[in-house]
């Protein structure tokens, strides 16, 4: 991860201090494990930032690091701007001490720089503390993270295997508008060809999709024809990953998979998400996405995607379901992944299986006619039994239950929710703050 630290500062004001916390904030950033692009000392002037910028590969760079050692006026980092497009973390320090000379007007410097970038709608994060103050470390963290997801999501590609159902308005997409905001691309595939091609493979090219599945389901019958047209499906998928390089799917899978496949497509979607290629049933392309950036935000971990079908007051909870489809890994650990049938049409392999309990954010990249929008909740999934058929899972909600359906429902968000294993609000609401949408929050903060 290459970030550009950019230490700025004015021989006015006490760049001996000033140069105490710039060698302590370099050190910091390495002890982060990034790759740290710096100037030997405190840059003075905007010549010396300049010439140092020559130096640099700008389109290498993730983040700009710029850090007001002590005021200094916008010329800086216009100067930056001009020559790095990456987006900036302005850094302001504190005083060194207090009754006497302002040593380093650290926090004007970066309300300053903050005026600048926001008159120039350039994107930037703001960050105030010393280098050795935890909070910094945090909140730097979370900022890189963010960034990260942002650069991800350019290089997002996934993968339409046939068109979504009909009336299923919430799982298409405006091609143009998703690659222009998020810059996510999507390439259609064919899935009548994908149903006739797979079915044409030899054993020995798909045995290997059952041996994986084994590993993690309990009680698999692997002679069963529906685990054998899994194993077929989900082996001419991985070629269309490899030629294509898809990180993510959306699949149609009703009717068409039990009509024309003879098996249900859950559990092609759950191998595909625990090994780290998320995927979406009903051709949910935002579906996909949002369980994309759950997945990288939480440093890998498998997302979930489910309907929200249940409501307990009792517990201040609702139930987040869906007909079979689910990372192995969610599974509760004493029951684990196990195979069952889809239970409106009574064709395997599903799974089968109540959720895992813990802390879980919940989210969805959402669209409107106004555009873009975010969603974001948080809870915690309880150790209750499997409440449906298929998999399920019960979570309490932080916010008040009836408050929060009611407002979900006149907001009008889709029907599909992703959640993931994670706490990662606060980076959720920092990427929607960062890619200038609209953000909706019901956590109790």
């Amino acid at each position: 991860m290459n970030v550009l630290y950019v230490p700025i500062g004015r021989k006015t004001f006490d760049l001996e201090a000033g140069e105490e916390v710039r060698q302590n904030s370099s050190d910091m950033l390495r002890q982060l494990g990034l790759n740290v692009i710096e100037p030997e000392g405190i840059l003075t002037s905007p010549d010396e930032l300049q010439d140092f910028l020559k130096t640099v590969q700008a389109e290498e760079v993730l983040m700009s690091i710029y850090q007001s050692v002590t005021f200094a006026d916008g010329e800086f980092v216009e100067t930056l701007i001009q020559q790095v497009q990456a987006p900036v973390i302005v850094w302001s320090i504190r005083e060194p001490s207090i009754n006497g000379r302002l040593r380093l007007n650290s926090l004007t410097g970066g309300n300053s720089t903050s005026h600048v970038l926001t008159c120039a709608k350039h994107p930037y994060s703001f960050l105030f503390g010393n280098p050795e103050e935890a909070q910094i470390r945090s909140r730097l963290k979370k900022y890189l993270k963010v960034q990260q997801v942002i650069k991800d999501l350019q290089e997002l590609k996934i993968g339409v295997i046939g068109e979504h159902p009909p009336g299923f308005f919430f799982s298409g997409t405006d091609e143009e508008l998703l690659h222009k905001q998020l810059g996510v691309k999507v390439k259609e595939v064919d899935l009548m060809k994908a149903f006739k091609e797979s079915k044409q493979l030899p054993k020995e090219k798909w045995v290997h999709a059952i041996d994986r599945a084994e590993k993690q389901v309990i009680g698999l019958n692997r002679n069963d024809e529906t685990v054998e047209r899994f194993a077929q499906f989900t082996t001419y998928v991985e070629s269309l990953i490899a030629e294509e390089n898809f990180s993510g799917l959306a699949i149609r899978c009703w009717p068409d998979f039990f009509n024309e496949l003879g098996a249900a497509a859950c559990s092609t979607l759950s191998q595909f998400t625990e090994d780290g290629i998320v995927s979406a049933c009903e051709s949910d392309i935002h579906g996909s996405v949002s369980m994309f950036i759950l997945q990288q935000l939480s440093g890998g971990s498998a997302p979930y995607l489910g309907d929200m079908v249940h409501v307990n007051e009792a517990s201040n909870s609702v139930v987040f379901w869906h007909c079979g489809a689910g990372a192995y890994s969610l599974a509760h650990p004493e029951q684990g992944a196990k195979p069952g049938v889809h239970p409106n049409r009574k064709l395997g392999f599903t799974m089968e299986f109540g959720l895992k309990p813990g802390q879980v954010t919940i989210f969805r990249v959402g669209y409107t006619p106004n555009g873009y929008r975010l969603l974001v909740m948080r809870g915690d999934a309880l150790d209750t039994p499997q409440r449906f058929n298929g998999t399920s899972v019960e979570v309490e909600l932080e916010t008040e239950i009836n408050e929060t359906l009611y407002s979900l429902m006149e907001e009008g968000f889709e029907p599909h929710y992703a959640l993931v294993y994670e706490d990662v609000t606060e980076e959720l609401i920092e990427l929607g703050r960062k890619l200038g949408l609209e953000t909706v929050v019901y956590t109790n903060e």
